[in-house]
């Protein structure tokens, strides 16, 4: 239990700072949204961060 707990924060955090590199905090906004549509099963903030990020990274 306390495993799968450490693996998931050390994954999130990598992901976060990989995003923060990348694409700043927009992109950290996108994943924000994401993740919180996801825990809320609403697709409308889901497609919001997905469509988000999709702009971010044909800019890049």
């Amino acid at each position: 239990m306390i495993s799968s707990e450490l693996l998931r924060a050390v994954v999130s955090l990598g992901v976060e700072q990989l995003v923060q590199s990348r694409y700043g905090a927009l992109g950290l906004l996108c994943i924000f949204l994401i993740c919180v549509g996801f825990k809320a099963r609403n697709a409308t903030w889901m497609s919001v961060g997905a469509v988000i990020f999709v702009l971010l990274m044909t800019q890049a």
